[in-house]
């Protein structure tokens, strides 16, 4: 299938680089593509392993379960998310960088260099134990390295289409998202535990028993949301990454890509990222089981009603704002407000973060194509 045609002219201290990435060779592009793939799935497996916390820390905090009982309902509901949910944030995160009208070598190159920024800095996280946003570096690699690579016009921000038209598309729909959601899940959160602590005003000690019990179904719950808002960003720059190498001819995501998406959040999932569960589960508030149950039932909630909007949220930001919420409502004084700016402190650098390792990826690759030239 012959390759679209490039209408961007690289100027002259970047020309070498492209020089090979431009080499209209099929081989090349299903090279790029191979890769491309893999390690989309390989950021989605960092994506579980890195959120794995998320979903796990309330429910082991509280003791509702073991860890093998968390894994192994968590890993289950994890992989029925992606393939029972939809794809409307897969076509919100397919379509937020337009790179149709150029090689599939460059634009598969810069795809690639966008995910190893994300990648990069979800380890990074996870290595110092903070609870990041896997969606934040994901958008911050793509948009950063697309910018400094083609040119800002190449990233849909939407600010035209929310100023004439009050719709929210692009980056503008990401970010909304992505901001709304933690302050949505600390409120909800907060008047959710007051409405839970007035219905069970009169209850004994023993119902904490029956507390632990239904969070089999609300951690389910969270890990059915989880996966059909997470595995989808991966499933919707997979799609992205088969469209522009001309291997489908418009942007629907195949079955086999739900498929393979699922089973690498779930392995991740199943792996998981335990020096975040200390941060989640006990650094932010002492988690006990109607604390848990609320958390759940908030973060489950919002994230499932975001994924059918098309609205990619961080499950990090609102499982963490819940927790927070729900202390501030009944002893905001036992709520540990340092680790909750430390939290707060990475989610801002993390867009910026993420796009750092991503344009220097895309530089490291410029020098090594000119060295090759």
């Amino acid at each position: 299938m012959p390759e679209k045609a490039h209408t961007i002219t690289p100027n002259d201290a970047s020309l070498k680089t492209h020089q090979f990435l431009l080499a209209p060779t099929m081989d090349v592009v299903l090279i790029l593509a191979i890769a491309a793939v893999l390690i989309v799935l390989l950021f989605d497996y960092t994506n579980g392993f890195h959120d794995a916390a998320n979903i796990v820390a309330t429910v082991i905090a509280s003791r509702a379960m073991t860890p093998v009982q968390a894994v192994v309902i968590v890993g289950f509901f994890e992989f029925l998310g992606p393939l029972l949910g939809g794809t409307a944030v897969a076509n919100t995160i397919g379509n937020f960088i337009t790179l149709g009208d150029l090689k599939a070598t460059v634009s598969l190159t810069i795809i690639l260099c966008g995910l190893v920024g994300a990648i990069v800095w979800n380890l990074l996280t996870w290595w110092r134990g903070i609870p990041s946003s896997s969606s934040h570096a994901l958008v911050g690699g793509l948009a950063g390295v697309v910018a400094v690579a083609v040119g800002a016009d190449h990233v849909a921000w939407g600010f035209e289409e929310l100023l004439l038209h009050g719709h929210f598309t692009g980056v503008t729909k990401v970010l909304l998202a992505l901001v709304l959601s933690p302050l949505i899940g600390f409120w909800v959160g907060f008047f959710l535990h007051r409405l839970m602590l007035f219905l069970l005003r009169g209850a004994s000690h023993t119902i904490n028993r029956s507390l632990r019990r239904v969070q089999f179904l609300t951690a389910a719950g969270l890990a059915f949301s989880h996966g059909a808002n997470d595995a989808q960003k991966s499933m919707g720059i997979l799609t992205l990454v088969l469209l522009l190498g001309g291997f489908i001819h418009e942007f629907v995501v195949p079955f086999w890509v739900m498929l393979a998406c699922a089973t690498a959040i779930t392995l991740g999932i199943m792996s998981g990222g335990w020096r975040i569960v200390r941060t989640l589960g006990f650094a932010i508030y002492k988690v006990r089981p109607l604390h848990a149950l609320d958390s759940q039932l908030t973060s489950a909630g919002l994230i499932f009603a975001a994924s059918l909007v098309g609205a990619p949220v961080s499950t990090t930001h609102v499982v963490a704002t819940s927790i927070m919420g729900i202390g501030a409502s009944e002893r905001p004084k036992a709520v540990r407000w340092a680790k909750a700016k430390e939290i707060s402190i990475t989610w801002l650098i993390t867009i910026p973060g993420a796009a750092i390792v991503a344009i220097a990826c895309y530089f490291i690759v410029q020098l090594t194509m000119n060295s090759i030239g």
